[in-house]
């Protein structure tokens, strides 16, 4: 049986269980930072972005690696709207699928967003 790396195997009562590893957050690392601050600045205004490259975009609920949201994802070509960016490629996000109206907000990785134009008159 071929493994992603960053899992591994556990064999209890003849099941095999699959477990992260390194990848769960710490107490406190999941905090989303305030934005508007010097360290996550407010996009102003909001930027519409398209996503770009291959394979999904993971949506994460602060900016750090280990603060995966299960399951919430974007594809390329879809559309966000960011509102904030860290100066170390992380950007605030809201997703509203197209088809049910449904809307999510998170932090993806800026590397993978291109700026279509703004949401709303400068400030």
């Amino acid at each position: 049986m071929t493994l992603n790396k960053s899992l591994r195997s556990l064999v209890v009562g003849g099941s095999v269980l699959l477990i992260p590893f390194g990848v769960f957050a710490r107490a406190g690392e999941c905090t989303e930072p305030k934005t508007g601050t010097k360290d996550v600045p407010i996009v102003s205004p909001p930027l519409a972005n398209v996503v770009t490259g291959t394979g999904r975009l993971q949506f994460y609920s602060a900016p750090n690696e280990r603060c995966t949201m299960a399951g919430i994802f974007v594809i390329p070509n879809d559309k966000l709207v960011a509102y904030a960016r860290t100066d170390d490629g992380w950007s605030s996000v809201m997703y509203v699928n197209p088809r049910t109206g449904n809307d999510v907000s998170g932090w993806v990785r800026s590397a993978r967003l291109k700026a279509t134009g703004t949401m709303g008159p400068k400030q």
